[in-house]
């Protein structure tokens, strides 16, 4: 049962735009810290799932619902039409509603109560010989509250209150059967002043000075039902089929404006590129609380949220593709949720290849991965059902559009349109896994493809590469240049195509190939025109991969990725101060680490190789060891601040974030954070985990505001060997210019 998506809002900033902004009881991410899937999928196995049937036809509910938000209460009658010869079924139902038929010859009967994150009740309904289709009239209360679910995670299972509605299949606010999908009507009436909306088209409406009346159709086959109401201003735009719809809790002309200009843009878009938009309309939708949930045909984003300026570039676009992919083609999660990685791979990495930061997205991608995908917590995609952490997310997203991206590079631009269009045409309303999408990829491109899909989806890890011997030698008018590349991982051989890029001496621009690699080792023979200086391997990222920690600047991630950290408290700090440190690192041990060890610094003698270390204040008595590793990199230390680059941070009003590694093990990471004034230091707590990325951060005040941030160069990086000039003198000269690359889709 897929029903949206779920981000985490400041992360979602430093992932897709590398910016963040001050939100600091923000609870979404619209990319992106989505927790939320994993309650409405244990929802789906636990209530839903047990009753599934496949069936050529699709169950039909015509609902009839009047909403009393005062009371908290619903009341409703469903007509449902069934397959024919089903007689006797099964449905569950929120507890408390109260079913009966008005029909004396369909018998209702209560079997069991189930408590899920809402009380349900289960039915067994039994209608007579030759009908297909029967009422069921129910009514009561549904109010349920805000919920942390998880840290930095709040959401509803259900309520209807006077703040407004949210009602979803997880709410179990409707007779659910035995049933795979769906179709529905839904009359709604509502006090005036009110509105609801749901997926499918709109064919009521009438607003007056006493009620609302509203009724939407999905003839479009659903995993489930959703009905959303408040008080909304609605604005509303048409482009040719399509519907671009908003509906704000607070009136504002200018931003529905640019929201459904590029409703209309973005569908457009993925029309060209996938196939035609499933639903009639798009609906932003503001929510009463901080949400970042998106549904067939409409997205529920929170009051803070939709009005931040990032949001309607960056994730608005991954929202409404997910009508494409999960809203209309739907994942079996239990063989792999396939879905998130081609959204993210459509959505979030395509705008940033339209501005040409494709690299930098896969890079970031595998940084994710390398740190916080360590040993046991990996996981094959068939296995991936929702992100509910860090790990989760690096493998269960990131490898997953690496391999999308890896599927695209073999087969070349226009053969992966045509497959991706061709499992969009074939699977459209239905549910389709890994296979189903192998099984278009090898149609389109007449190519046997069971061992990519065997080695990326089905396979835990990841290749990690080794270069070596690089030499080059004058042959008749050219270069031949040979160097070794090995895969050094434990366990099978992966079957990849590496790029390689050479730079030569007076070419601005690098030769570039690919290297079909089918052993553990292969001699790379390259023949170029002129001395080579420089050799890259995957300069651009393109192969999902382990990467070597040298080729990952000191970030906040390899501290939060690690299996154990120390903390170090300043001793020396004053009580208030030393007390903000101590709150400050337990909020550290519920960012990312399995074990978490908080120590004064006087009770330690030395840094412990196998942990990350994060050393606190500037008073700490490991600040001199900290300065000793940090200097390397450029940065200079004075008692009014600090130096990094040719930004200067001062001491004062100032809470500083600096990664380096830990001198007693490099495969460690150092992380040292140091604040004047304890009111500097939670809003720092807040964010830092929203911040992987970065090697150095500045904040600002006690609101914490983000005032520096940037990331360490990679100085010496094992997929770069440089070779000798004529008088044998190595030069680290830079890499040449690689090929343009266009994205895969442009805006119109």
């Amino acid at each position: 049962m897929y029903v949206g998506h779920y981000y985490d809002l400041e992360r979602l900033r430093c992932e897709l735009c590398g910016e963040t902004v001050s939100v600091t009881a923000c609870v979404i991410s619209l990319t992106r810290n989505a927790i939320f899937l994993t309650v409405f999928i244990v929802l789906s196995i636990l209530v839903i799932s047990p009753f599934r049937l496949h069936a050529a036809e699709h169950m039909q509910h015509n609902l009839t619902v009047t909403l009393d938000p005062s009371e908290h209460r619903l009341t409703a009658a469903d007509m449902i039409t069934v397959a024919n010869g089903q007689r006797k079924m099964k449905f569950v139902l929120h507890a408390g509603l109260n079913p009966s038929s008005p029909d004396p010859h369909v018998l209702i009967v209560k079997e069991a109560i189930q408590q899920m994150p809402v009380p349900v009740e289960s039915f067994s309904a039994s209608l007579p010989e030759g009908s297909r289709s029967f009422t069921i009239q129910y009514g009561g209360i549904i109010d349920h509250s805000l919920e942390s679910i998880a840290k930095g995670f709040n959401q509803s299972p259900g309520t209807i209150a006077n703040d407004g509605v949210y009602l979803a299949g997880s709410s179990a606010w409707y007779p659910q059967f035995e049933t795979d999908l769906l179709t529905y009507t839904l009359a709604v009436e509502l006090p005036a002043g009110w509105d609801a909306v749901s997926q499918g088209g709109r064919t009521v409406y009438e607003k007056t000075k006493t009620f609302t009346k509203v009724r939407w159709e999905s003839p479009q086959p659903q995993e489930e039902i959703y009905l959303v109401a408040s008080r909304f201003t609605e604005y509303e735009k048409t482009s040719g089929r399509l519907t671009s719809m908003v509906y704000l809790r607070t009136p504002d002309e200018d931003l529905a404006a640019r929201y459904l200009a590029a409703t209309i843009r973005y569908i457009d878009m993925y029309d060209h590129l996938i196939g035609p938009y499933p639903y009639k309309k798009f609906a932003l939708v503001e929510n009463f609380w901080e949400t970042g949930y998106g549904m067939p045909s409409f997205t529920l984003l929170g009051p803070k949220v939709l009005r931040l300026p990032f949001i309607i570039n960056t994730s608005y676009p991954h929202e409404i593709l997910h009508n494409w992919w999960g809203n209309s083609v739907y994942p079996v999660f239990e063989k792999g949720n396939w879905s998130e990685g081609i959204t993210a791979y459509l959505a979030d990495h395509m705008m940033k290849e339209q501005e040409g930061a494709g690299a930098e997205y896969r890079f970031s991608t595998l940084q994710k991965y390398a740190d916080y995908v360590l040993s046991g917590r990996d996981f094959p995609l068939i296995k991936f059902t929702s992100r509910h952490n860090p790990a989760t997310e690096a493998a269960g997203y990131g490898k997953s559009l690496m391999f999308f991206h890896m599927l695209r590079q073999k087969l070349g631009d226009m053969t992966f349109i045509a497959a991706i269009q061709d499992f969009y045409k074939n699977n459209k309303f239905r549910f389709a896994t890994f296979d189903d999408i192998r099984k278009s990829f090898e149609t389109v491109s007449r190519k046997d493809l069971t061992h990519e899909f065997s080695q990326w989806v089905a396979r835990t890890g990841a290749p990690v590469l080794r270069l070596g011997n690089a030499k080059a030698e004058r042959r008749g008018h050219g270069y031949v240049l040979t160097a070794l590349l090995e895969q050094v991982q434990p366990g099978e051989l992966y079957r990849i195509s590496v790029p390689v890029a050479v730079t030569m001496e007076g070419r601005e621009r690098a030769f570039q190939s690919v290297v079909e690699m089918q052993g553990k080792k292969i001699e790379i023979s390259v023949t170029v025109p002129e001395r080579p200086l420089r050799l890259d391997i995957d300069p651009e990222f393109d192969l999902f991969r382990r990467l070597d920690r040298a080729e990952i600047p000191p970030a906040v991630t390899h501290a939060l990725g690690a299996k154990k950290m120390l903390v170090l408290l300043p001793s020396r700090a004053g009580k208030e101060l030393l007390e903000a440190y101590a709150a400050f690192a337990g909020a550290l041990s519920k960012s990312g680490p399995d074990e978490v060890d908080i120590k004064l610094d006087s009770e330690v003698k030395k840094f412990p190789s196998g942990h990350a270390v994060t050393i606190l204040g500037w008073e700490n008595l490991f600040f001199e060891k900290a300065v000793q590793e940090l200097t390397g990199y450029g940065m200079a230390f004075s008692k009014q601040g600090v130096t990094v680059g040719e930004s200067q941070i001062a001491r004062k009003n100032h809470a500083v974030v600096l990664a380096g590694r830990n001198p007693e093990d490099k495969d460690m990471a150092m992380l040292f954070i140091a604040a004047d004034r304890p009111q500097c230091l939670p809003g720092v707590a807040v964010k830092l985990p929203h911040y992987h990325k970065y090697s150095y951060l500045a904040f600002e005040g006690d609101e914490s505001q983000n005032v520096a941030k940037g990331s360490w160069p990679v100085m010496n990086s094992p997929m770069t060997s440089f070779l000798p000039l004529k008088d044998n003198v190595i030069s680290h000269v830079a890499m040449g210019a690689l090929a343009p690359r266009k994205a895969l889709a442009a805006l119109p």
